[in-house]
Protein backbone atom coordinates (compact mmCIF):
# COMPACT_ATOMS: atom_id res chain seq x y z
CA UNK A 1 0.00 0.00 0.00
CA UNK A 2 2.93 2.22 0.75
CA UNK A 3 4.55 1.19 -2.36
CA UNK A 4 1.63 2.36 -4.31
CA UNK A 5 0.87 5.68 -2.70
CA UNK A 6 4.63 6.56 -3.06
CA UNK A 7 4.36 6.15 -6.97
CA UNK A 8 1.45 7.87 -7.12
CA UNK A 9 3.03 10.95 -5.40
CA UNK A 10 5.95 10.74 -7.52
CA UNK A 11 3.92 10.83 -10.24
CA UNK A 12 1.99 13.95 -9.86
CA UNK A 13 5.68 15.46 -8.64
CA UNK A 14 6.87 14.77 -12.25
CA UNK A 15 3.57 16.53 -13.40
CA UNK A 16 3.83 19.65 -11.24
CA UNK A 17 7.35 19.98 -12.11
CA UNK A 18 6.61 19.63 -15.81
CA UNK A 19 3.78 22.42 -15.98
CA UNK A 20 6.40 24.53 -14.31
CA UNK A 21 9.45 24.32 -16.63
CA UNK A 22 6.66 25.15 -19.14
CA UNK A 23 5.25 28.17 -17.62
CA UNK A 24 8.97 29.31 -17.23
CA UNK A 25 9.63 28.66 -21.19
CA UNK A 26 6.08 30.76 -22.03
CA UNK A 27 6.84 33.58 -19.69
CA UNK A 28 10.60 33.76 -21.16
CA UNK A 29 9.38 33.78 -24.41
CA UNK A 30 7.31 36.40 -23.85
CA UNK A 31 9.89 38.54 -22.12
CA UNK A 32 11.59 39.04 -25.63
CA UNK A 33 11.31 42.50 -27.27
CA UNK A 34 9.76 41.82 -31.48
CA UNK A 35 12.82 43.24 -33.16
CA UNK A 36 11.69 46.95 -34.78
CA UNK A 37 11.68 46.94 -38.47
CA UNK A 38 13.56 49.82 -40.15
CA UNK A 39 11.50 52.19 -42.28
CA UNK A 40 11.22 52.04 -45.62
CA UNK A 41 12.08 55.47 -47.73
CA UNK A 42 9.99 55.86 -50.92
CA UNK A 43 11.36 57.57 -53.69
CA UNK A 44 8.52 59.13 -56.21
CA UNK A 45 9.25 58.02 -60.29
CA UNK A 46 9.75 61.51 -61.83
CA UNK A 47 11.32 62.94 -65.13
CA UNK A 48 12.37 66.37 -65.13
CA UNK A 49 12.87 69.45 -67.87
CA UNK A 50 14.74 72.57 -67.79
CA UNK A 51 13.73 75.92 -68.77
CA UNK A 52 12.55 77.55 -71.86
CA UNK A 53 14.52 80.81 -73.32
CA UNK A 54 13.30 80.81 -76.72
CA UNK A 55 10.26 82.92 -77.54
CA UNK A 56 6.15 82.47 -76.72
CA UNK A 57 4.17 82.55 -79.70
CA UNK A 58 0.78 83.32 -78.14
CA UNK A 59 -2.34 84.81 -79.48
CA UNK A 60 -6.01 85.69 -79.34
CA UNK A 61 -8.67 85.88 -81.48
CA UNK A 62 -11.42 88.78 -81.09
CA UNK A 63 -14.20 89.63 -82.82
CA UNK A 64 -14.48 92.99 -84.56
CA UNK A 65 -17.27 94.71 -87.02
CA UNK A 66 -17.17 96.88 -90.24
CA UNK A 67 -18.92 99.99 -90.08
CA UNK A 68 -18.88 103.94 -91.39
CA UNK A 69 -18.14 106.00 -88.95
CA UNK A 70 -19.66 109.06 -90.36
CA UNK A 71 -22.59 108.90 -92.42
CA UNK A 72 -23.72 112.18 -94.64
CA UNK A 73 -26.75 114.08 -94.47
CA UNK A 74 -28.31 115.25 -97.76
CA UNK A 75 -30.95 117.95 -97.01
CA UNK A 76 -33.25 120.07 -99.03
CA UNK A 77 -31.85 123.21 -98.86
CA UNK A 78 -35.15 125.59 -99.73
CA UNK A 79 -38.58 124.03 -100.28
CA UNK A 80 -40.22 122.78 -103.12
CA UNK A 81 -41.20 120.11 -105.60
CA UNK A 82 -38.20 117.77 -106.86
CA UNK A 83 -37.85 117.93 -110.54
CA UNK A 84 -34.81 115.56 -110.32
CA UNK A 85 -33.59 112.18 -108.66
CA UNK A 86 -30.21 110.64 -109.82
CA UNK A 87 -29.41 108.46 -107.24
CA UNK A 88 -30.72 105.03 -105.53
CA UNK A 89 -29.81 103.51 -102.53
CA UNK A 90 -26.31 101.59 -102.60
CA UNK A 91 -25.03 103.63 -105.31
CA UNK A 92 -21.83 105.00 -104.94
CA UNK A 93 -21.10 108.47 -105.54
CA UNK A 94 -18.46 110.60 -105.96
CA UNK A 95 -17.98 114.33 -104.08
CA UNK A 96 -19.73 116.80 -105.71
CA UNK A 97 -22.04 114.69 -107.90
CA UNK A 98 -25.49 115.88 -108.89
CA UNK A 99 -27.94 113.88 -106.57
CA UNK A 100 -30.98 116.36 -106.86
CA UNK A 101 -33.05 119.29 -108.54
CA UNK A 102 -35.97 121.13 -107.00
CA UNK A 103 -37.55 123.88 -108.00
CA UNK A 104 -39.81 125.95 -105.36
CA UNK A 105 -43.06 126.71 -105.33
CA UNK A 106 -42.83 130.19 -106.87
CA UNK A 107 -40.32 129.44 -109.48
CA UNK A 108 -42.72 126.77 -110.86
CA UNK A 109 -45.68 128.79 -110.90
CA UNK A 110 -44.41 132.00 -111.67
CA UNK A 111 -40.46 131.15 -113.83
CA UNK A 112 -41.68 130.88 -117.62
CA UNK A 113 -43.99 134.52 -116.72
CA UNK A 114 -41.38 136.33 -115.24
CA UNK A 115 -38.68 134.93 -117.76
CA UNK A 116 -40.51 136.78 -120.17
CA UNK A 117 -40.06 139.64 -118.95
CA UNK A 118 -36.65 139.46 -118.07
CA UNK A 119 -34.98 136.44 -119.18
CA UNK A 120 -32.31 137.80 -117.35
CA UNK A 121 -33.26 136.88 -114.36
CA UNK A 122 -33.35 133.36 -114.88
CA UNK A 123 -36.22 132.72 -112.19
CA UNK A 124 -37.00 129.21 -112.98
CA UNK A 125 -33.93 127.82 -113.29
CA UNK A 126 -33.67 124.04 -110.61
CA UNK A 127 -31.67 124.52 -107.73
CA UNK A 128 -29.09 121.59 -107.31
CA UNK A 129 -28.17 118.88 -104.44
CA UNK A 130 -25.04 117.81 -104.88
CA UNK A 131 -22.70 115.00 -102.66
CA UNK A 132 -20.22 116.34 -100.42
CA UNK A 133 -18.07 112.82 -100.05
CA UNK A 134 -17.40 109.75 -101.74
CA UNK A 135 -19.36 107.39 -100.60
CA UNK A 136 -22.28 104.49 -100.88
CA UNK A 137 -25.93 105.82 -100.74
CA UNK A 138 -26.97 103.92 -97.55
CA UNK A 139 -31.22 105.16 -97.96
CA UNK A 140 -33.00 107.44 -100.06
CA UNK A 141 -36.28 109.05 -98.65
CA UNK A 142 -37.97 110.53 -101.30
CA UNK A 143 -38.97 110.36 -105.19
CA UNK A 144 -39.13 113.12 -108.31
CA UNK A 145 -42.49 115.22 -107.47
CA UNK A 146 -42.23 114.84 -104.20
CA UNK A 147 -42.92 117.93 -102.35
CA UNK A 148 -39.92 118.86 -99.12
CA UNK A 149 -39.34 121.89 -96.49
CA UNK A 150 -35.75 123.29 -96.38
CA UNK A 151 -34.30 120.80 -93.84
CA UNK A 152 -35.66 117.41 -95.27
CA UNK A 153 -33.64 114.65 -95.36
CA UNK A 154 -33.27 113.50 -98.93
CA UNK A 155 -30.42 110.80 -98.43
CA UNK A 156 -27.55 109.04 -96.33
CA UNK A 157 -24.30 108.78 -97.73
CA UNK A 158 -21.60 106.83 -95.77
CA UNK A 159 -18.86 108.27 -95.99
CA UNK A 160 -15.97 106.09 -97.73
CA UNK A 161 -13.29 107.71 -95.90
CA UNK A 162 -14.46 106.60 -92.40
CA UNK A 163 -14.58 103.03 -93.41
CA UNK A 164 -13.20 101.72 -90.30
CA UNK A 165 -13.08 98.57 -88.42
CA UNK A 166 -14.20 98.75 -84.71
CA UNK A 167 -12.62 96.18 -82.13
CA UNK A 168 -14.23 95.94 -78.53
CA UNK A 169 -11.10 94.78 -77.03
CA UNK A 170 -10.97 93.79 -73.00
CA UNK A 171 -8.89 96.25 -71.00
CA UNK A 172 -6.19 93.95 -70.24
CA UNK A 173 -5.51 92.98 -73.38
CA UNK A 174 -4.59 96.98 -74.10
CA UNK A 175 -0.78 96.96 -73.62
CA UNK A 176 -0.87 94.57 -76.55
CA UNK A 177 -2.57 97.11 -78.91
CA UNK A 178 -0.79 100.19 -78.89
CA UNK A 179 -1.22 102.84 -81.58
CA UNK A 180 -0.02 102.59 -85.03
CA UNK A 181 0.28 99.10 -84.31
CA UNK A 182 -0.31 96.68 -87.47
CA UNK A 183 -3.45 93.66 -87.20
CA UNK A 184 -3.94 91.08 -88.92
CA UNK A 185 -8.01 90.86 -89.72
CA UNK A 186 -9.61 87.61 -90.71
CA UNK A 187 -12.52 87.70 -93.43
CA UNK A 188 -15.33 84.92 -93.37
CA UNK A 189 -14.07 84.32 -96.65
CA UNK A 190 -10.69 83.62 -95.78
CA UNK A 191 -9.30 86.90 -97.02
CA UNK A 192 -6.51 88.23 -94.63
CA UNK A 193 -6.45 92.15 -94.71
CA UNK A 194 -3.86 94.33 -92.46
CA UNK A 195 -5.28 97.10 -90.39
CA UNK A 196 -3.78 100.07 -88.66
CA UNK A 197 -4.61 101.17 -84.86
CA UNK A 198 -6.02 104.64 -85.58
CA UNK A 199 -7.59 105.56 -82.27
CA UNK A 200 -9.00 105.04 -79.03
CA UNK A 201 -12.43 105.56 -77.96
CA UNK A 202 -12.62 107.07 -74.43
CA UNK A 203 -15.34 105.17 -72.65
CA UNK A 204 -15.41 101.85 -71.33
CA UNK A 205 -18.39 99.54 -71.80
CA UNK A 206 -19.67 99.57 -68.17
CA UNK A 207 -21.00 95.41 -68.01
CA UNK A 208 -18.45 93.90 -70.21
CA UNK A 209 -15.39 96.49 -69.50
CA UNK A 210 -14.09 96.58 -73.31
CA UNK A 211 -12.53 99.33 -75.32
CA UNK A 212 -13.84 100.41 -78.41
CA UNK A 213 -10.32 100.42 -80.93
CA UNK A 214 -10.59 102.09 -84.16
CA UNK A 215 -8.92 100.06 -86.83
CA UNK A 216 -8.10 101.38 -90.29
CA UNK A 217 -7.35 99.57 -93.28
CA UNK A 218 -3.77 100.31 -94.97
CA UNK A 219 -5.11 99.47 -98.46
CA UNK A 220 -8.53 100.21 -100.08
CA UNK A 221 -10.98 97.23 -99.21
CA UNK A 222 -14.15 96.90 -100.40
CA UNK A 223 -15.96 95.35 -97.86
CA UNK A 224 -19.76 95.52 -96.75
CA UNK A 225 -20.99 97.29 -93.20
CA UNK A 226 -21.99 95.30 -90.29
CA UNK A 227 -19.56 92.64 -91.62
CA UNK A 228 -18.29 90.21 -88.26
CA UNK A 229 -14.40 89.89 -88.39
CA UNK A 230 -11.56 88.49 -86.67
CA UNK A 231 -8.86 90.50 -85.09
CA UNK A 232 -5.85 88.41 -84.41
CA UNK A 233 -4.12 90.02 -81.03
CA UNK A 234 -0.32 89.35 -81.15
CA UNK A 235 1.14 88.64 -77.72
CA UNK A 236 4.22 86.86 -78.07
CA UNK A 237 6.76 87.66 -75.57
CA UNK A 238 10.80 88.57 -76.61
CA UNK A 239 13.13 86.13 -76.67
CA UNK A 240 14.59 86.80 -73.13
CA UNK A 241 11.99 85.28 -71.62
CA UNK A 242 11.55 82.02 -69.39
CA UNK A 243 9.31 79.29 -69.96
CA UNK A 244 7.97 75.80 -69.19
CA UNK A 245 6.13 73.41 -70.12
CA UNK A 246 2.44 73.86 -68.92
CA UNK A 247 2.66 70.13 -67.42
CA UNK A 248 5.55 71.50 -64.90
CA UNK A 249 3.39 74.15 -63.43
CA UNK A 250 0.92 73.15 -60.71
CA UNK A 251 -1.94 75.17 -59.04
CA UNK A 252 -4.71 75.04 -57.04
CA UNK A 253 -8.30 74.65 -57.62
CA UNK A 254 -9.18 78.14 -57.74
CA UNK A 255 -6.59 78.51 -59.92
CA UNK A 256 -4.99 81.72 -57.96
CA UNK A 257 -1.72 80.64 -56.60
CA UNK A 258 1.00 78.48 -58.64
CA UNK A 259 4.04 76.27 -57.92
CA UNK A 260 6.63 74.08 -59.79
CA UNK A 261 8.30 71.70 -57.55
CA UNK A 262 12.60 72.39 -57.95
CA UNK A 263 15.05 69.60 -57.61
CA UNK A 264 17.23 70.75 -54.73
CA UNK A 265 19.47 67.64 -54.63
CA UNK A 266 19.82 64.23 -56.46
CA UNK A 267 16.67 62.48 -54.85
CA UNK A 268 15.05 65.75 -52.74
CA UNK A 269 12.15 68.17 -54.69
CA UNK A 270 11.12 71.06 -53.11
CA UNK A 271 7.20 73.24 -53.67
CA UNK A 272 8.79 77.11 -55.41
CA UNK A 273 5.74 79.35 -55.65
CA UNK A 274 6.51 81.36 -58.94
CA UNK A 275 4.47 84.03 -60.84
CA UNK A 276 3.23 83.14 -64.02
CA UNK A 277 3.26 85.40 -67.20
CA UNK A 278 1.67 84.46 -70.66
CA UNK A 279 0.51 81.14 -71.66
CA UNK A 280 0.56 79.53 -75.22
CA UNK A 281 -0.95 76.29 -76.53
CA UNK A 282 2.35 74.18 -74.78
CA UNK A 283 4.09 77.01 -72.52
CA UNK A 284 4.14 79.27 -69.78
CA UNK A 285 6.09 82.21 -69.24
CA UNK A 286 7.81 82.00 -65.74
CA UNK A 287 8.09 85.71 -64.49
CA UNK A 288 9.48 84.90 -61.05
CA UNK A 289 11.54 83.57 -59.40
CA UNK A 290 14.68 83.67 -62.01
CA UNK A 291 15.38 80.48 -62.73
CA UNK A 292 18.52 78.73 -64.23
CA UNK A 293 19.40 77.00 -67.10
CA UNK A 294 20.98 74.49 -64.78
CA UNK A 295 17.79 74.24 -62.65
CA UNK A 296 15.68 70.88 -63.22
CA UNK A 297 12.36 70.91 -62.75
CA UNK A 298 9.79 68.32 -62.26
CA UNK A 299 7.58 67.38 -64.79
CA UNK A 300 6.15 64.12 -64.14
CA UNK A 301 5.36 62.88 -60.71
CA UNK A 302 4.34 65.87 -59.50
CA UNK A 303 1.04 65.78 -58.98
CA UNK A 304 -0.65 66.38 -55.96
CA UNK A 305 2.91 66.08 -53.37
CA UNK A 306 3.32 67.48 -50.60
CA UNK A 307 5.86 70.80 -50.05
CA UNK A 308 8.84 68.11 -50.38
CA UNK A 309 9.01 64.39 -51.50
CA UNK A 310 11.99 62.20 -51.75
CA UNK A 311 12.34 61.56 -55.86
CA UNK A 312 14.04 58.89 -58.17
CA UNK A 313 15.11 61.22 -61.38
CA UNK A 314 14.30 58.04 -64.29
CA UNK A 315 15.26 60.83 -66.91
CA UNK A 316 18.25 62.19 -67.80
Amino acid sequence: MKSITGNLMNKYKYKAAGILFLMALFLASCNKTAPTEAPVVVSVPVTVTHIDTTAIESYVDLNATTTYLIKNTVKANTTGYLELVKVASNDFVSNHQLLFSLKTREAKVLGNTINKIDPSLNFGNAIQVRATCDGFVNAVNVQKGDYVQDGDVLAIINDAKSFSIVLSLPYELRKFVPLNKILNVYLPDGTVIQTKVEKYMPTVDPASQTQNVILKSIKAVNIPENLIVKVRIDKTADNKTISLPKQAVLSDETQTDFWIMKVMDKNLAVKVPIKKGIESADKIEILSPKLKTSDQILLTGNYGVGDSIKIKIINK
